[in-house]
């Protein structure tokens, strides 16, 4: 079997994978707050724990493989897009969640084993805090149920910071029903305009963090394997899941490993509306960019580093993609390529099977490309439509017939025709004395080349 070794943010360092259970591996990667199109940085944590659930499944089989990703449901910014919109709250949430399902099934995203609303497990909530106020970790003020932080002796150790440097060095949260100002909100009460269950301090809805608690333990039990993320979670939503699941299940651990990606950048620069940067995967796939080759971008770097998103890295993707789809085109996929199956086993080095990737596409070796970038959810039969086209060696030939006329009579106006054309269909013109090669770019449109000979 193959030796996974993963990077765990807890202990700081990678370490040999082993599950809890010999033939049960269970994992949770948290979802989206479901009120708005998935953002670009949304699209990241998706497609690192995609690959690694393929990599899991590779491994240890997939009937053995549980992977949990929640959908938050009931949450401020979901209220207020209602307020704004007139809208409600069902309506929004329904419709959201299934956009982020089409377009991370764009991107090559399986399902994963159980996707749960948070709206689906308020019993369960309710119960948690319940144990958690008995056992004297929390307790009930003015309708809310709060978090006594520093009845758990770890908390901060997952981000590696101090109780008391948080709160000199950071803004919280100063409430008159707060024991101290770290202390978290479980449960807050609601107002008759907003989402609200029964519950034994009054009307009112969870808080943030228990909500992935409380759904990891009903689906994946007290401690599971892997518990994943984007960085921006780390703290204090993974940080306070810790120490409220540690509390009530009353274990040392929640999860045996955490893993959490780093963030995405546009053009070296930080995502954000002020710099008009920021843009959804819905607003890339509407362009035109093919959701693979959003997936082949994002794998070319390794989720512990910062990625940068960039018009060259999305053209030359492309460009790469288009050449490796060809070369498998009718081909059966062969066997994985060990280094391909290493690279991603050895804390899931996306970068270094893409490598591996372009060796085998030079050495023309189309059965294990094929095969191998499977397992990287790339090169799928049923997601290669969009690299269907014309075929450019003719209008390579005419263009390059075209040329060779031109430079006998010194009248090009026919080569500058269809060198326009072509630019204006997306083609990237390429032209020396042995011959003309067409390089589609990310917003190619064979239709644009209708007409043109």
């Amino acid at each position: 079997m193959t030796d996974i070794k993963l990077y765990n943010t807890k202990t700081r360092r990678k370490e040999a994978f082993e599950p809890i259970r010999a033939q049960d591996v269970r994992m949770y990667v948290c979802g989206p707050t479901v009120y708005d199109r998935a953002h670009i940085g949304n699209a990241r944590p998706v497609i690192v724990f995609d690959t690694l659930y393929r990599l899991l499944c590779h491994v240890y089989g997939a009937e053995q493989v549980t992977y949990v990703r929640n959908f938050t449901d009931v949450d401020d910014k979901i209220n207020a897009r209602a307020a704004e919109s007139g809208r409600s709250i069902g309506e929004i949430t329904d419709e959201t969640i299934a956009w982020y399902l089409e377009d991370m099934a764009a991107v090559g995203a399986l399902e994963p084993s159980a996707m749960p609303r948070a709206t689906g497990y308020i019993g369960e909530m309710i119960a948690m805090i319940e144990t958690l106020i008995e056992k004297g970790h929390a307790y009930a003020a003015e309708g809310h149920a709060l978090f006594r932080v520093r009845s758990y002796a770890h908390y901060g150790a997952l981000s590696g910071r101090d109780v008391d440097d948080m709160i000199a060095g950071a803004r919280v949260e100063v409430a008159p029903y707060k024991e101290d100002p770290m202390d978290f909100v479980l449960w807050k009460p609601s107002s008759a305009e907003q989402p609200g269950w029964d519950s034994p301090w009054g009307r009112g809805r969870p808080g943030w963090h228990i909500e992935c608690s409380a759904m990891a333990k009903a689906l994946l039990g007290d401690v599971f394997d892997i518990h994943g993320g984007g960085l921006d979670l780390q703290f204090p939503h993974h940080e306070d899941e810790i120490a409220q699941s540690c509390c009530a299940n009353g274990t040392s651990e929640m999860a045996r490993v955490w893993m959490h990606n780093e963030m995405l950048q546009v053009e070296g620069k930080k995502m954000s509306k002020s710099l008009g940067n920021f843009f959804t995967v819905r607003d890339l796939l509407a362009q035109g960019v093919p959701g693979e080759v959003i997936r082949f971008v994002f794998l070319s770097t390794h989720y512990r580093k910062p990625m940068d998103w960039t018009e060259k890295k999305r053209d030359e993707a492309e460009a790469t993609l288009r050449k490796w789809r060809a070369l498998t085109a009718g081909v059966v996929a062969g066997d994985l390529s060990p280094a391909v199956v290493s690279a991603l086993a050895d804390d899931l080095n996306t970068a270094g099977a893409m490598a591996e990737l372009h060796r085998l596409a030079s050495a023309g070796d189309a059965a294990a490309l094929k095969a191998s970038a499977g397992l990287l959810g790339l090169l799928d039969d049923a997601a290669g439509a969009w690299a269907l086209g014309p075929d450019m060696s003719v209008f390579e030939g005419v263009l390059f017939e075209a040329r060779q006329l031109a430079m006998q009579t010194k009248d090009f106006s026919e080569v500058d025709r269809l060198k326009a054309a072509y630019v204006a269909a997306g083609l990237e013109v390429r032209m020396s004395k042995e011959g003309v090669e067409l390089v589609p770019s990310a917003g190619f449109d064979a239709n644009k080349l209708e007409g043109v000979l």
